[in-house]
């Protein structure tokens, strides 16, 4: 869902005040995060995505939810952080998977 999508539910009488929980100093992080969340079914609003991106190493994007689903994000966050996918465990699975077909 995009940032304006959010903000207009939001605009809308959408329930809940959105809360930072995280900060993201690189454009391809702060976007990771956002995809493994909206794909868990939680919205997200990516606040200065376009600054970060035109000038990262000047802003920073902060991932804001809903107050309500606070703690299933920062959850799917730090299962991130946790155990984050190597790239020879991506190119294993990607072999496996070549081999079953």
């Amino acid at each position: 869902m995009s940032n304006e999508a959010v903000a207009d539910k939001h605009q809308a009488g959408y329930a809940g005040e959105l809360v930072t929980i995280a900060t993201f100093p690189e454009p391809a992080e702060a976007s990771m995060a956002r995809t493994a969340l909206e794909s868990a079914g939680i919205d997200v609003f990516l606040q200065g995505e376009t600054a970060n991106s035109m000038i990262p190493v000047a802003f920073s994007s902060r991932l804001q939810v809903r107050s309500e689903d606070e703690a299933a994000a920062r959850g799917i966050l730090d299962g991130m952080n946790d155990s984050p996918e190597s790239m020879e465990s991506v190119t294993a699975a990607e072999i496996a998977s070549e081999g079953q077909k």
